[in-house]
């Protein structure tokens, strides 16, 4: 049994296949590629068709290597269908970025669905609904929050080859140190309320033959800041 999600356009593989097999009441699924958006959707297909006769249904995760807040939703399906179902499911040997994830939303990474951490171990009295989705969106939550840390930490990287820059034509300029140059790039950029990013793209654009000078704003706050560091 073989059940495949359509393309999307995240990294790596274009499908998640779900690859299984049934042994007498036990169904034993080994997903592979990424739990992106549709990867529920491809579950829950997977899951409907298993025969009637499945008392237990094992995934085993190590062949996923990307997961996003897709993942959780996946998660949920498979925990619904043994609540519904009265099945014990589970889904081990998470690796690499995947149990990161699980890490970061604070799910047990040998099990998500019976750890510490959990909803709760799949039994056969289902909990009630809106408690189950509180829980599945402070996990989406949470991982939204670290998304947008990543996002900030990639800003930073792409933004030190343009402040290197510009400390460096400060410190030409003024003679003052790597530090001091920080300083006064840091100090401009609280004094005119612009991004630091920003100013350090302004004191280098004007450093050029055909530059363009700062703004006035930042100019005074430029001169200001640089008067600071020389009185102190």
């Amino acid at each position: 049994m073989t059940s495949a999600a359509s393309s999307h356009l995240t990294g790596g593989l274009d499908t998640l296949v779900i690859r299984g097999r049934v042994d007498a009441d036990r169904a034993e699924l080994t997903p592979r590629g990424e739990l992106v958006h549709g990867c529920a959707d491809i579950l829950a297909r997977t899951l409907a068709g298993l025969p009637a006769t499945v008392t237990r249904v094992d995934l085993d995760m190590a062949g996923v290597h990307f997961m996003d807040t897709a993942g959780l939703q996946f998660l949920d399906v498979l925990a619904d269908h043994g609540r519904q179902r009265s099945l014990t499911v589970t889904a081990t040997n998470w690796n690499g970025q995947p149990r990161r994830i699980l890490e970061l939303a604070g799910l047990d990474t040998t099990d998500p669905l019976t750890g510490p951490g959990a909803t709760g171990p799949v039994s056969s009295v289902p909990p009630a609904a809106p408690a189950f989705s509180a829980v599945a969106q402070e996990r989406a939550e949470r991982l939204h929050v670290l998304q947008e840390e990543v996002e900030q930490l990639r800003h930073a990287i792409a933004s030190r080859p343009v402040i290197d820059q510009a400390r460096g034509i400060l410190m030409a300029t003024h003679g003052c140190t790597s530090d001091e140059a920080w300083h006064i790039l840091r100090e401009t950029s609280q004094l005119s309320n612009t991004k630091l990013r920003d100013v350090a793209a302004a004191v280098t654009a004007s450093a050029e033959a055909d530059g363009p000078p700062p703004s006035a704003e930042l100019r005074t706050a430029l001169q200001q800041a640089v008067a600071r560091r020389h009185r102190g």
